[in-house]
C-alpha cells in the first residue's frame, strides 16, 4: 500500500488549499481514509475522517471551513481546506484503514502566514 500526499504550501489567513492523497496496491473503495495533522510539538490529532460511503466526519476545529471528499475512480481522496487559520499550521497526512491497520502517507506541509 502506498499514499502520496501533495498540495501542501503557504496560504495567508483566510486562503484556501486543497490536498490530494493518492493511493495504490489497495482495494480504496472500500477502505475508510482519514486526513490527520500534526503541529510542531504537538500529537498528531485528526482532521477529517470518510467511509467507504462517503460518511464523513470532522474535528470541531475544523468543522464547516474543511471538507473531504473522495473520488474511487482514481482511488484519491481530497481535503479542501477554506478560511485557514495560523493555527491549522501542521504537516498533514492521510491514512488508509485496512482492517484494523493503518497505513500513512508521507506528509505535505501546510504553513498559514502573512
Amino acid at each position: 500500500v502506498q499514499l502520496q500526499a501533495s498540495g501542501g504550501g503557504l496560504v495567508q489567513p483566510g486562503g484556501s488549499l486543497r490536498l490530494s492523497c493518492a493511493a495504490s496496491g489497495s482495494s480504496f473503495s472500500t477502505n475508510y481514509m482519514g486526513w490527520y495533522r500534526q503541529a510542531p510539538g504537538q500529537q498528531r490529532e485528526l482532521v477529517a475522517a470518510i467511509t467507504s460511503g462517503g460518511y464523513a466526519n470532522y474535528a470541531d476545529s475544523v468543522k464547516g471551513r474543511f471538507t473531504i471528499f473522495r473520488d474511487n475512480a482514481k482511488n484519491t481522496v481530497y481535503l479542501h481546506m477554506n478560511s485557514l487559520k495560523p493555527e491549522d499550521t501542521a504537516v498533514y497526512y492521510c491514512m488508509e484503514q485496512i482492517g484494523l491497520q493503518g497505513y500513512w502517507g508521507q506528509g505535505t506541509l501546510v504553513t498559514v502566514s502573512s
